[in-house]
Formats: C-alpha cells, sequence, structure tokens
C-alpha cells in the first residue's frame, strides 16, 4: 500500500504544484496523534495548533489542514516535487507502521476478554506481523 499512496502522491504533487513554489499533496492519514507522531519519526519538528499542524525538516517546512473528510493534506516549501513526495512516503510509511503498532496493542490488550490467549507472535521481513491466539477453555 505505501507504494501505491506514494505514486499517487506523486502525481497529486505534480498537478497541484504552484507558480509560488508550494507543492501540496493529499495525504490518506486521518488521526492527528499517529500522523505527528509519524512526522517525528520522520526527523520533523512538529507544532500543531488548532486544525493545522506543521512539519519542519531543516530548510523543508509543510503545513497540514484537515479536508471536510478528515484527511490530511499537506503544503511544502523549500522542497521540489520530488523532496515532497520523498517526505510524503517516508511519512506514509511511519504512519503505516505507528497504526500496525496501534493494532497490535488493541489486540493484545483485548484478548483476554474476548476469552484469547497469545500463543505467538512473529514478524516477517517486511515488518508484517503474525498473531496466533488460543481459544481459552472456560
Amino acid at each position: 500500500m505505501p507504494l501505491a499512496v506514494a505514486g499517487a502522491a506523486a502525481i497529486k504533487a505534480a498537478s497541484d504544484r504552484g507558480a509560488d513554489g508550494v507543492c501540496q499533496v493529499r495525504t490518506r492519514m486521518r488521526d492527528v496523534t499517529l500522523l505527528a507522531d509519524a512526522l517525528r519519526d520522520t526527523g520533523a519538528t512538529v507544532t500543531t495548533a488548532d486544525d493545522r499542524m506543521t512539519a519542519v525538516w531543516g530548510e523543508v517546512g509543510a503545513t497540514f489542514a484537515c479536508d471536510t473528510e478528515g484527511i490530511w493534506g499537506a503544503h511544502f516549501t523549500g522542497a521540489d516535487q520530488a523532496r515532497a513526495v520523498e517526505l510524503v512516503t517516508a511519512t506514509d510509511a511511519a504512519y503505516g507502521r505507528r497504526v500496525q503498532q496501534t493494532v497490535l496493542e488493541r489486540l493484545r490488550d483485548q484478548a483476554p476478554a474476548a476469552g484469547l490467549r497469545l500463543e505467538s507472535e512473529t514478524v516477517d521481513d517486511n515488518a508484517g506481523v503474525r498473531l496466533v491466539f488460543e481459544v481459552e477453555r472456560t
């Protein structure tokens, strides 16, 4: 999925590049907390205020705003299209890892209440996680 999103971001960035040097991209990200954490994971300094978030990587800045569908988009300054797509791709990958982490924590926490015991957990070469639960007999 991240590669498909990166490709879509590249197309969107190319179509939205303005004469003022600002490159705009639309993301798949909805959760503001996970987005802020993902941005920090990429090395950005992040500040939030109301319905906006800014991220700064050295000379590159991005202002994130949420649209009416609850999806965050970014307006990049100080970056050409390739750099903006690179940062969106890195942020998307970090966001995906954060989502995965959150889902895994929920599964582990809620399993006992559902009568399940975590039997094993393995991580593959692509960071995919496989959980095997055993139904506990009562």
